[in-house]
């Protein structure tokens, strides 16, 4: 499915603003992709839930989803910059070239066809990931990390409609509008290193990948002017493909 790869393209790759691009089309293309993943995730989340209240430990069931909820928050930075940005070139050891296979083609497509529906949203590429992680934590009880874990798989599902609403939804809500010229500056040429956070700008500030003051200004200002589909460079601030 993936056509590039980070270690062969080098740095993102400029986006793609292709002319009489269907966005109702993409949007329901993306979608597609992304309720398998919603559904599955869900319910194994309701299944573990109503487990760990019938063997008596509600109280201790809310506080590791609390958890998970809070762990969240650095998991989505850490993964969006160190895998999905990460190089992981074809040479080295067993592990190097495992990690080439499975993570070197993830994100780079996305970066080049913004508004290419199949490359949205994540699909069933966390499968792989969930099939090792919920096993083992079924050695624990039903109330700790099996509910923590089955969180995680949906803060995830619930992050990948986020990122999904960026791209082709424009609410009014004021955070949503934050979120919003966050991820379309990430997309933008210059800010591909920063604004990492997709539903939270928290650990941008801590990790120093914050967008800069002068941009997040010009930002603000050139909100009114961007077209849904369109990203804001700052550079000529003015929409790209306007």
């Amino acid at each position: 499915m993936y056509t590039l790869l980070k270690s062969e393209v080098g740095p993102f790759p400029e986006p793609h603003f292709p002319t009489g691009i269907n966005i109702k089309a993409e949007d329901r293309k993306a979608r597609r992709r992304l309720y398998p993943v919603t559904i599955i995730y869900s319910a194994q989340l309701l299944i573990v839930l109503i487990l760990a209240i019938r063997s008596g430990h509600a109280l201790a069931a809310l506080g590791f989803i609390a958890l998970a909820l809070v762990a969240w928050i650095p998991i989505e930075h850490l993964v969006h910059r160190h895998v999905l940005h990460g190089v992981f070139p074809k040479r080295g050891g067993p592990v190097a070239r495992a990690l080439h296979h499975l993570l070197d083609a993830t994100h780079a497509d996305h970066h080049a066809r913004p508004w290419d529906g199949m490359y949205i949203n994540g699909h069933l590429d966390t499968l792989f990931v969930a099939a090792v992680l919920v096993p083992l934590a079924f050695l624990a009880p039903y109330y700790t990390a099996p509910l923590f874990v089955a969180t995680l798989l949906v803060c995830y599902a619930a992050e990948e409609w986020v990122h999904h609403a960026t791209h082709f939804w424009n609410f009014k809500w004021a955070y949503f509008q934050y979120l919003r010229r966050r991820h379309l500056y990430h997309h933008a040429p210059r800010g591909t290193g920063l604004a990492f956070g997709v539903t939270s700008g928290i650990w941008d500030v801590v990790s120093g990948t914050r967008i800069p003051t002068s941009d997040r200004l010009q930002l603000r200002l050139a909100a009114d002017r961007a077209r849904p589909e369109g990203l804001v460079d700052v550079r000529a601030e003015r929409p790209v493909g306007a």
